[in-house]
């Protein structure tokens, strides 16, 4: 059984780990606003790049010469996947939801016999890929020494997966995040960016019919789609930004909670054995008084 310095003392170290982890949370909340905001903004803007590029793709009828960032190679044998995770911990399961989504699909890609290749982008990420997937990284990104993500970094990361492209690297590229939906909710996502997919509404499909392109469709997809990339890239980064500190705040109030439930059971566990200590004592110097 502890000693009563030793319960003091664990209480007392249990106290400060509970200021810091309240501070954390206020922190987090004070960063999740304005994340918050930043991802619900680049939101209509990157979903009205994709209905633009949708338009654009219906316009289009010579597909062999379409553009091949926007129709692909043809082939399915070579995967590009861009994994982007936070440069720092503390943020409950989001590294690992997103981490888990993607080691899913790395082993789907590998059973089926086709090449992998992975961008790391953060060093939580990294240090969890490394273990089982270390030898299909090809490039990793960090931004530790940026306070806050712009559309630069988002396109350094474009313009990498571009250069790739060129270079025949991948058939096929995915961008594995959270997507964030509340402080409690960030659901993690695998998108494909290369080609650009065509799932929409019908909603959508009513509004293809009145748009007209000057110049010609070709001429604004090469330079509309490399764009695209880095667009979708920094929405990506964006809704990162919500998730980790949307995860980060429940985590740290969790944290605090239980950190003041371990402070109740070691103050009711102190003050037992102090009880029983003194107990103990009245007990020696009563028997002591008797013998005499």
């Amino acid at each position: 059984m502890p000693s009563l310095d030793d319960l003091k003392k664990r209480i007392k170290s249990v106290k400060s780990t509970q200021k810091i982890t309240k501070a954390m949370k206020m922190v987090a909340a004070a960063k999740l606003r304005k994340a918050q905001e930043s991802a619900e903004k680049g939101r209509p803007y990157s979903e009205k790049m994709q209905n633009i590029i949708l338009n654009l793709t219906k316009s289009i009828n010579d597909t062999q010469n379409a553009p091949k960032l926007l129709v692909g190679t043809g082939e399915d044998k070579k995967y590009l996947c861009v994994v982007l995770t936070a440069d720092r911990g503390l943020c409950g399961g989001f590294n690992s939801n997103i981490c888990k989504l993607a080691k899913s699909n790395f082993k789907k890609i590998l059973s089926e016999g086709k090449e992998l290749k992975i961008i790391s982008v953060g060093s939580k990420g990294l240090d969890q890929i490394k273990r089982e997937y270390g030898n299909y990284v090809i490039k990793k990104f960090s931004f530790k020494d940026k306070k806050q993500i712009s559309f630069n970094e988002a396109d350094i990361i474009g313009q990498e997966i571009i250069n790739l492209f060129n270079k025949n690297e991948f058939d096929k590229c995915i961008l594995f995040y959270n997507n964030f939906k509340n402080v409690i909710t960030q659901i993690p996502q695998a998108q494909q960016i290369i080609p650009a997919e065509k799932e929409q509404s019908n909603d959508n499909d009513e509004k293809l019919v009145s748009y007209e392109f000057e110049p010609d469709e070709d001429e604004i997809l090469e330079d509309l789609l490399p764009k695209n990339i880095s667009t979708q890239v920094f929405k990506a980064l964006l809704e990162n930004a919500a998730s980790e500190q949307g995860s980060r705040m429940t985590a740290m109030d969790n944290a605090t909670r239980n950190a003041g439930d371990l402070v109740d059971k070691l103050t009711i566990n102190y003050n037992r054995s102090r009880q029983a200590s003194i107990t103990k004592e009245l007990i020696e110097i009563i028997s002591g008084a008797e013998s005499l």
